[in-house]
């Protein structure tokens, strides 16, 4: 199931126009279709398409009440249609988040999210976005530092948008109140972070929450790892996360395999930073050792 769900991802992530959506359905998949043991559900795990089908239904599902509240309420512009969307998948479908979600996997795996209708501000912005695209709305991600939100309207990323905040309920946002959310992060807020998120760059910011949910659980270093490998099959992707595969792999027992990671990027580093190319040439023997 692994190397099915990897082939699609590979294929999705190189498409001419990613959908984040079913990219990041496809990557919690890995964990769903083959949980680590003591997690697994009673009864045989569904298959990848099955997974798939069930997940896009249920955006269907929410798309038609969406699709059914714009051909009665008729909305004017995009301060209507973010109220509306709020409405139905806030207020009726109950999609929203809560301080404690930050502390659950699930609340990053897409599947488990639609499941539950609770998650992260980045997947419940996900549920915005896919739900919007199949009733014929205009919804994007914008990546705020620390809180993800969307913007809807402004196709193409023009100036005639509004903000709402899915992990809130779909709670509406001005500028000011974006502005609190960046810089409660620690970060100054400027108008180019109201810029559309990529599909990628979401896809990515999906994949690194949950490799910092599991840096923090040391007994979940084969749930960095799946998301670490995952990260390094996107286009774009830091080059620092070969070092964090090869280090995960020593943690998870292949010694070998780490070591032959470490030196593949240490030979990187040779170029512009050869101290810490030593430095991880250091600590590749380190781990060749550890099988005497």
């Amino acid at each position: 199931m692994t190397e099915q769900s990897r082939s699609r991802f590979r294929s999705e992530a190189r498409a001419e126009h990613p959908d984040p959506v079913l990219l990041c359905l496809l990557a919690a998949a890995e964990h769903l279709l083959d949980p680590a043991p003591g997690e697994a559900e009673p009864g045989p795990p569904p298959t990848l398409e099955e997974l798939l089908s069930g997940c896009q239904a249920a955006l269907d599902r929410h798309a038609a009440a969406v699709r059914l509240a714009v051909a009665e309420r008729r909305p004017s512009g995009p301060e209507e249609t973010a109220a509306l969307l709020a409405a139905v998948l806030g207020g009726r479908e109950r999609f929203h988040g809560r301080k404690g979600d930050y502390r659950r996997l699930g609340s990053s795996l897409l599947p488990e999210v639609l499941r539950r209708r609770r998650g992260l501000p980045i997947t419940l912005s996900l549920v915005w976005i896919g739900v919007a695209a199949r009733a014929g709305l205009t919804v994007h991600g914008v990546a705020l530092p620390g809180h993800f939100i969307v913007a809807v309207g402004g196709p193409g990323g023009g100036s005639d948008y509004v903000l709402a905040d899915p992990f809130h309920g779909g709670r509406l946002l001005d500028l000011d109140d974006a502005g609190r959310l960046v810089t409660a992060s620690g970060h100054d807020f400027s108008a180019e972070l109201l810029t559309p998120a990529q599909p990628l760059d979401i896809v990515l910011r999906v994949l690194g929450n949950i490799r910092a949910w599991a840096a923090d659980r040391p007994e979940q270093a084969r749930t960095q790892l799946w998301a670490t490998e995952l990260a390094l099959l996107l286009p774009r992707h830091p080059a620092q996360l070969r070092l964090e595969r090869a280090e995960l792999l020593v943690r998870t027992g292949d010694f070998l395999g780490g070591a032959a990671e470490m030196d593949a990027y240490a030979q990187i580093l040779d170029a512009f930073d050869p101290e810490n190319a030593g430095t991880v040439r250091q600590a590749a023997r380190a781990a060749r050792h550890r099988l005497n």
